[in-house]
């Protein structure tokens, strides 16, 4: 076993197994034909997701199962969640093959085969007066296990001094060194350890310690720290100089807890020290339990979702794989997580970067994307690309109607949000031996934001990471398109099809479900497929985010107490942002009725009313708010799943029957709670082009077309008992000819950088979106492919595609 364990490894990083890719250097352990490599024993490494494809293609191909497996030898990748349930054959193939962060989790399985605590401990950081030492003591009297408090236990042992005499006797920067000493001398097992505050501040002592545990955030808002610290008569703590401030020095140390913590706990003001103890076992646990965080499709029914452990998915599974191979959508068959109501406020003075942090936090498992990674995602993606501070800012428009300004981001679209991130967490997740190719299908925003997004990553993703935008070269703004050809690069590119948005998005999902032809393309070419969509639930997440921000910011303003209730208004056509505010309602943000706004494809309002959704007779209408032209929307499914209680067959049915025959219609009971949650209205052309005048008549703010069509709708069916957000999803630059008309200005250029120019001399509020006037300004704006609308020429386009970016293999 250590004979082929090693041959593998050795395999596995030898040079004469790779080859030149795009300028990548490419492990070629995947490629089959070992004869022309000099190979004793090739293996393709690839993810689950491909397997079935590449069967399908096989069996196909050949029927000499013999030479098939003379020729391959396939292994799985999948993350490490069960190792001890392995042999070690297992364990030594997972360990060649799974990605780094996966390595660093390896001894969490070995930890939850034992107590709660085993043989590791549970290392309780966070600032002075947050409480670890009581909190460490109820710990460990609950599990029954050792409690070290580094103050008292070592510290004060070692030297043979109060912590207090030893900070006078060697000042700020020497004490930081001997206390750092004393923990690289100090070792423990099984136990609860309380950490100083100022421990984290020194590197290697946290390395030493953080060996043998868990290290637990205790995250308690410095208002209350500050509160607390002054009850207690302290005025200054380790590291703080004269003239620096005790609410500087708490928020400096914040980014060395950043950089040590496993797992997070949120501390209120008011929470009882028994309570937060609670909430440390409960998230020990979690971290532990990896394996029960798990997926399943939209479609699968309960009877048939199988026990087996290899079938579960979890959210690198989903990440990578975007679609269920049953045509269903991907959701946490455990729902999403619940914040307390105390734990929402503890975020009241968080800034958008940490409130993301948080949730997304709870939303993704630390063995898929560690805590210290997902924070270097989070500042990467919001970051200097938005051109805003406050990333989400919410800004009164009039009454109690308040916008939600989503267009700061790099492509001026709301989409920036999930897709600055969704290339790194892509990125991050999947197998390093394959080439991907993301599929995207867009409205109209949905191309440019995807193909900014994946061109931002480091050199070496972009090498086996490329995306191919498929959008209706027709359908969308004349600005929209020149974005999505100006936003191409070195991996990214944007195809123009003859037909509609329905038709894009309808055929890239029959590609996913097409196993043959997924198969030839993992074979013949090394290469799966990916989608950045919103069916991808990774795009779902950093909308909830906003959705929950904007409602804190409220409160922050004084505009609200938290508890008191808002409506949100959402355009609406893909019904994924609309979803992620149910979502953030389901989690714990006091959101009452969800309103749907639909242009004249308002497909969505007559279901929302009726419960009927049809789609016989409709045909789709261009409008000046493309980004909703839409008639399918594909993340409906998701909230039905939702409502049906996971029914996942009668979802199947349902999209079975309008499939087959063009509508389905909902039980009365099931539409009573639809409503329950949601409303809906649509908004005609002339309102919506009347609304945009009327705005910027009476506050000189310009909305875009989309937010313009939410306006109407939020004029029309807001009762004004409470503050309303309407999404401002978009920037009105990148619909300039419709806003000119809007605003009355008669002679428009054609050109759209003119008109960006015309309208910028109004000096119109907000500015108009630097970003999108420097991708106009790019020469060769109108170079891009245009496909007919047929399956097959979409086919070769992306076969093409994949010939002229990753090497083919002969």
């Amino acid at each position: 076993m250590t004979c082929s364990f090693s041959l593998a490894l050795h395999k596995l990083h030898s040079k004469q197994f790779h080859y030149r890719s795009s300028s990548q250097t490419t492990c070629l352990v995947c490629h089959p034909f070992r004869r022309q490599l000099g190979a004793t024993l090739p293996a393709l490494l690839l993810h689950k997701s491909q397997l079935s494809g590449l069967s399908s293609w096989l069996e196909k191909k050949t029927t000499n199962k013999t030479t098939q497996q003379k020729m391959f030898h396939v292994v799985q990748y999948q993350p490490l969640r069960l190792i001890t349930q392995n042999g070690l054959s297992s364990m030594c193939l997972k360990l060649m093959l799974s990605r780094p962060a996966a390595l660093a989790q390896i001894w969490k399985s070995w930890f939850s085969s034992y107590s709660l605590v085993g043989n590791k401990n549970i290392i309780l950081m966070g600032p002075p007066g947050a409480g670890k030492t009581t909190i460490g003591r109820i710990v460990g009297q609950k599990l029954d296990c050792p409690i070290i408090d580094i103050d008292d236990d070592v510290l004060e042992t070692t030297w043979n001094m109060s912590v207090s005499e030893k900070l006078q006797d060697v000042g700020n920067e020497q004490f930081l060194e001997e206390e750092g000493k004393a923990l690289l001398k100090f070792s423990a097992s099984g136990s609860v350890i309380s950490l100083t505050g100022s421990n984290p501040m020194h590197a290697a002592g946290m390395q030493h310690v953080k060996k043998n545990g868990i290290v637990v955030y205790l995250d308690v808002p410095t208002t209350v720290i500050m509160s607390r610290l002054k009850s207690m008569k302290v005025d200054r703590i380790v590291g703080q100089s004269p003239g620096i401030s005790l609410k500087d020095i708490l928020q400096f140390r914040k980014q060395f807890y950043k950089r040590w913590y496993d797992i997070r706990v949120l501390c209120g003001g008011d929470i009882a020290a028994e309570v937060v103890a609670e909430k440390v076992l409960d998230a020990v646990k979690r971290y532990q339990n990896s394996e029960l965080e798990t997926f399943i499709s939209t479609r699968s029914s309960r009877s048939g979702r199988s026990v087996e452990k290899d079938s579960h998915k979890y959210f690198s599974d989903v990440v990578t794989e975007g679609l269920a191979p049953d045509g269903g959508l991907f959701v946490p068959e455990g729902g999403l997580p619940k914040f307390t109501a105390g734990e929402w406020q503890s975020l009241i003075e968080a800034t958008y970067i940490e409130r993301a942090q948080v949730i997304l936090e709870r939303c993704i498992h630390p063995s898929d994307i560690p805590a210290s990674k997902l924070a270097e995602i989070i500042g990467t993606a919001y970051g200097e690309n938005f051109t805003c501070s406050k990333i989400a800012p919410v800004r009164h428009l009039a009454g109690n109607q308040f916008l939600l300004e989503l267009f700061h981001g790099p492509t001026a679209s709301f989409k920036d949000f999930a897709l600055q991130m969704v290339p790194h967490i892509f990125a991050y997740c999947i197998p390093r031996s394959c080439n991907y190719l993301v599929l995207v299908a867009t409205s109209g925003d949905t191309g440019s934001a995807v193909l900014d997004g994946f061109s931002r990553l480091h050199d070496t993703d972009k090498q086996r990471i490329a995306v191919m935008n498929f959008f209706p070269e027709d359908g969308v703004s004349p600005i929209q398109k020149s974005q999505m050809i100006g936003c191409q690069k070195e991996n990214a590119w944007s195809v123009g099809v003859k037909s509609d948005f329905d038709f894009c998005q309808t055929a890239i999902k029959q590609i996913f479900t097409n196993s043959d032809y997924t198969g030839f393309l993992t074979v013949e070419y090394g290469t799966a497929l990916a989608a950045a969509n919103s069916i991808n639930w990774a795009r779902l997440l950093p909308q909830i985010v906003y959705h929950a921000s904007a409602y804190l910011d409220l409160v922050h303003q004084d505009i609200i107490p938290f508890g008191s209730p808002v409506d949100v208004c959402i355009p609406t056509g893909n019904f994924g942002n609309i979803l992620a505010a149910l979502y953030a309602k389901m989690m714990g943000i006091p959101i009452r009725k969800c309103i749907c706004a639909s242009n004249e494809n308002n497909v969505l309002t007559d279901f929302i009313r009726t419960g009927v959704y049809d789609l016989r007779g409709r045909k789709l209408i261009p409008t000046f708010s493309p980004a909703v032209d839409i008639l399918k929307s594909s993340n409906l499914e998701r909230y039905l799943h939702l409502i049906t209680d996971e029914d996942g067959q009668m979802v199947a049915q349902l999209y079975n029957q309008l499939e087959n025959q063009g509508h389905f219609q909902l039980q009365k009971d099931l539409l009573e709670k639809l409503q329950q949650d949601l409303v809906a209205g649509w908004c005609s052309e002339e309102d919506c082009l009347a609304a945009i005048h009327s705005v910027y008549s009476t506050t000189g703010y310009i909305l875009d077309t989309h937010t313009a069509v939410a306006k109407v709708v939020a004029d029309r069916l807001q009762d004004r008992t409470c503050p309303i957000i309407i999404s401002s999803t978009a920037h009105y630059s990148k619909f300039a000819p419709a806003i000119l008309r809007a605003l009355r200005i008669a002679e428009i250029n054609q050109n759209p950088l003119s008109q960006l120019h015309l309208l910028s001399s109004y000096s119109p509020l907000p500015p108009v979106h630097w970003g999108l006037l420097e991708t106009l300004k790019k020469k060769g704006n109108e170079d891009h492919q245009i496909c007919a609308a047929d399956m097959s020429m979409l086919m070769s386009h992306i076969e093409t595609l994949i010939q002229n970016h990753f090497m083919k293999v002969f």
